[in-house]
């Protein structure tokens, strides 16, 4: 059966060169970046030599970058060392958005329940987080203040620039969670006013379980890992080598070729959103998140009057990968806290489907995944 990836979002097919990258260094020789004989200076070479192309990338510092399993990890570590920092100066308040990925929402309730005061603050129709709310909710208080650069379910981008101001001229560090957009939009740490921000490899074509964190050398941090000197001893832990060089690898890439990669995502976009409004028909789809300020490569779409589970279980019947756009948990699929906190009707929540692309996607591959989806709603339809 003919198969159909779109789920780009959730995990990205690894670039046939970052492939290549990591397979010399697996058949190479061993070595343990933190061992001191030659072995070990081989593979904490390439480690630094990783850090140096990734640091350049996004504009910081090699030493304010820390690598991680991933954007989960980098989400948590950077709201639990920035928290306790801030608790540790008398900041006990934690500013983030309704909308956010469950690695910071459900890391701030753990903070909540650990006596930090949480404000969550709301998006409008579109997902948007308001600056007027953000500069209302950051106090003298405030240690922390988490708003994502653009939603993984979504798409759409939040305006980082203003929030980290206003987060700066009140003395709270600033987190993003840049995992989506690292490699689709420009990421510049010299000029942002950012004080943490995590990324993923996964999403840029690089390996599964390899992240980093950017924490700015000025930005108060207490690690929540012990029991090595890795990382400045704020990450402890054997570094994953070959991931480590091909997610630098994988960024390297995704940068180079964001000039020509966001005008084709954004036609993939744009002729998936045609086609399934073509068969499904304008009155009963809607598009959910931010008409212009969002990414290129993810659209949520609602179809009306067939729920998210059926529709997502006869696209993969049919060999299209697509996803609900929130977690899995014990076979039962969640309603979208994003589109929640949307405000959108629940005739659109519950019949929402995000698709995603890049890497391998082609206009011909959409014409032959339309015709699936039409032949399934005509089905779906004739039998309801």
């Amino acid at each position: 059966m003919e198969r159909f990836y779109f789920d780009h979002a959730a995990s990205s097919p690894v670039h046939p060169e970052v492939v290549k990258v990591m397979m010399e260094i697996y058949a190479g020789a061993p070595g343990n970046a933190s061992s001191l004989h030659s072995f070990g200076r081989s593979a904490r070479s390439l480690v630094s030599r990783a850090r140096e192309r990734i640091a350049e990338a996004v504009g910081c510092s090699p030493s304010e970058l820390v690598f991680t399993s991933g954007g989960t990890e980098s989400d948590n570590i950077a709201l639990f060392g920035a928290a306790r920092a801030g608790r540790a100066r008398g900041k006990n308040h934690i500013v983030t958005s309704a909308a956010e990925h469950h690695a910071v929402l459900d890391a701030a309730e753990a903070l909540e329940r650990d006596g930090f005061r949480v404000t969550f603050l709301p998006v409008d129709g579109n997902g948007r987080v308001s600056p007027a709310d953000a500069e209302a909710a950051v106090g003298p208080e405030t240690a922390l203040v988490s708003v994502m650069h653009a939603n993984n379910e979504t798409g759409t981008i939040q305006p980082i620039a203003e929030i980290g101001e206003i987060s700066r001229k009140r003395g709270a560090l600033f987190h993003v969670d840049a995992v989506q957009t690292l490699g689709l939009l420009p990421i510049d740490l010299k000029r942002l006013p950012v004080d943490l921000m995590s990324f993923s490899s996964h999403k840029v074509n690089g390996p599964q379980g390899v992240g980093a964190l950017y924490i700015n050398k000025s930005a108060p941090f207490e690690p929540t890992f012990f029991g090595g000197s890795q990382e400045r001893k704020r990450r402890p832990g054997t570094e994953n080598v070959a991931g480590i060089a091909g997610f630098a690898k994988s960024i390297e890439l995704s940068v180079n070729s964001m000039a020509e990669k966001k005008p084709f995502l954004e036609l993939i976009r744009y002729k998936w959103v045609e086609r399934m409004t073509d068969i499904f028909g304008r009155d009963r789809l809607a598009v959910n998140g931010h008409p212009s300020e969002r990414l290129p490569h993810i659209v949520n779409i609602s179809f009306i009057g067939v729920d998210t589970e059926t529709m997502l279980m006869n696209l993969d019947m049919a060999g299209i990968a697509a996803s609900g756009g929130s977690a899995c948990t014990a076979g039962a699929l969640e309603k979208s806290h994003v589109l929640r906190a949307m405000g959108l009707p629940e005739e659109r929540i519950d019949s929402a489907v995000r698709f995603s692309f890049g890497l391998g996607n082609t206009l011909e591959e959409l014409d032959a995944a339309a015709q699936k989806v039409a032949t399934f709603l005509g089905r779906i339809r004739k039998n309801s």
